[in-house]
């Protein structure tokens, strides 16, 4: 039997990370049951995820597990920035 060692230490920021997901996954170039049309994406119109007509959309079950990876990937490397950043300029744990 596995038991999950990921638990939820900050419930507050689950909003915050599902955004990152969507704004990641925008910067790709897939738009997941349209949840990311508010997200701030700074590429996601090059890229065709923004203002292609309503298509395009893909669902987090239809992603490719090699996508899923890179989203989650880079949510880490910028969580470990903005950690860096928090810790750089003076703030102690």
């Amino acid at each position: 039997m596995s038991r999950r060692s990921n638990k939820v230490v900050v419930p507050e920021c689950k909003a915050a990370l599902n955004q990152m997901k969507y704004e990641l996954a925008a910067e790709l170039g897939l738009m997941t049951g349209g949840s990311a049309a508010g997200a701030d994406t700074e590429f996601a119109g090059e890229l065709g995820a923004v203002g292609s007509g309503g298509g395009g959309h893909v669902y987090w079950s239809e992603i490719q597990t090699r996508q899923a990876g890179y989203i989650g990937g880079n949510i880490t490397k910028r969580l470990i920035a903005q950690a860096e950043s928090v810790l750089g300029n003076g703030f102690t744990l």
